[in-house]
């Protein structure tokens, strides 16, 4: 085992190594590492892919020094402080593990992993104690001006208990987009829409009302021939007394996500696809609210849309400081654990509390929890 430096100091650079060099690498990662290096010491060391190709590819384009097709080789050469995981999700627990134990944080796409047992192997390998390293999940629909902005009217009551929620990701994937070998199936992917889509949406919708209490849903595959669902639906108990809908699929040509927030004083609502800025919230005070109340839940502030961008900043802050980042532990597991417990609810018919699901139970360590038509088919046996 070796150490980096696990939060170095301001006038030093941060070393990043992008893990995986595929459309989320070259569409989000790197430009939201560009942007980030043109105001402050931060520096690209290394990419890593097992295709050479494109790993000398995205290095040439990117001016990039070093690629790689060997993660382990990367970790002992380069030392970086932050790796961020571009791969597909059932390479996340042992790439997470591998660098957290090399002394780098962590930055991983979602589905961060496609079990709890996962993502309680990887918070293992964190280090709280010597402030670092630790692993955060790209969950950037959390950030930005108008979640931020919605966030503290919420916690503050500024428009009563809420108390009725939307939840809505529906969008659509043809056959071709589940050519892709890894898509559709429960070892490589993790699950469907619930999993590798809604998870935003689900997420945000944590994030902004707090912890859930129960849950009860259904799912199904009602076009495409995959292992997973294509399409999910459930209901939503919080601690809060809250109670929300929320849908999820791949079978819908009007894509939308939205989340809708009805609260005793005002209905507050978001509606977007992949990302959103301050004019996609809209809020609609009830009657007898004041015009002045309500031109001052309506003030975003200046304009920080969603973006990898947004929570990268962030991050790269808790890192120099040493201290733990959002959606990393069990600020991060939430969203993991409501997506299980979902499944679980969807297979069994029953209904699912939170924290019920741990270490023995088949959906700790699957998210089929070895469900009956759901579980991954077993190859038969060679007669004797």
């Amino acid at each position: 085992m070796f150490a980096t430096t696990s939060h170095p100091s301001h006038c030093e650079p941060v070393r990043v190594a992008i893990v995986g060099t595929g459309a989320i690498a070259r569409g989000s990662h790197l430009p939201a590492l560009t942007a980030l290096a043109a105001g402050q010491p931060l520096e690209i060391v290394a990419a890593v892919d097992v295709d050479a190709a494109s790993a000398e590819a995205f290095c040439a384009d990117a001016g990039i020094t070093r690629p790689y097709t060997d993660l382990h080789r990367m970790l002992a050469e380069q030392r970086p402080d932050l790796v961020t995981l571009a791969t597909p999700p059932r390479f996340h627990r042992d790439q997470s593990v591998a660098a957290l134990r090399a002394g780098a944080w962590v930055w991983c796409e979602k589905p961060p992993c496609p079990s709890l047992e996962d993502f309680d192997t990887i918070e293992a390998q964190e280090r709280p104690q010597q402030n670092g390293p630790y692993a955060a999940i790209v969950f950037q629909h959390r950030f930005g001006s108008g979640s931020r902005h919605v966030r503290k009217l919420l916690a503050d009551r500024a428009m009563g208990r809420p108390l009725v929620a939307h939840c809505q990701t529906t969008w659509y994937r043809d056959e071709e987009y589940y050519s892709a070998p890894w898509r559709g199936s429960w070892s490589s992917e993790g699950g469907g829409p619930a999993m590798g889509h809604g998870i935003h949406q689900m997420d945000l919708l944590l994030d902004l009302l707090g912890p859930w209490a129960e849950i009860r849903a259904m799912a199904g595959r009602l076009v495409h021939d995959v292992e997973t669902e294509d399409i999910s639906t459930a209901l939503i108990r919080f601690e809060n007394g809250a109670m929300a809908t929320v849908v999820n699929s791949v079978l819908s040509p009007d894509e939308v996500s939205r989340i809708r927030i009805d609260c005793e004083r005002a209905t507050v609502e978001l509606t977007h696809l992949y990302g959103h800025r301050n004019a996609d919230w809209r809020i609609t005070p009830a009657p007898g609210v004041t015009s002045e109340e309500a031109d001052a839940w309506r003030n975003f502030g200046p304009d920080v849309p969603s973006s990898h961008e947004a929570q990268l900043k962030g991050l790269l802050e808790d890192l120099r400081a040493g201290r733990r980042p959002r959606s990393s532990g069990a600020d991060g597991r939430k969203s993991l654990e409501l997506v299980t417990a979902l499944y679980k609810a969807a297979f069994t018919g029953g209904t699912v509390r939170a924290g019920e699901i741990g270490p023995g139970d088949p959906d700790y360590g699957a998210l089929h929890g070895n469900a009956p038509g759901w579980a991954p088919e077993r190859p038969a046996e060679a007669p004797a």
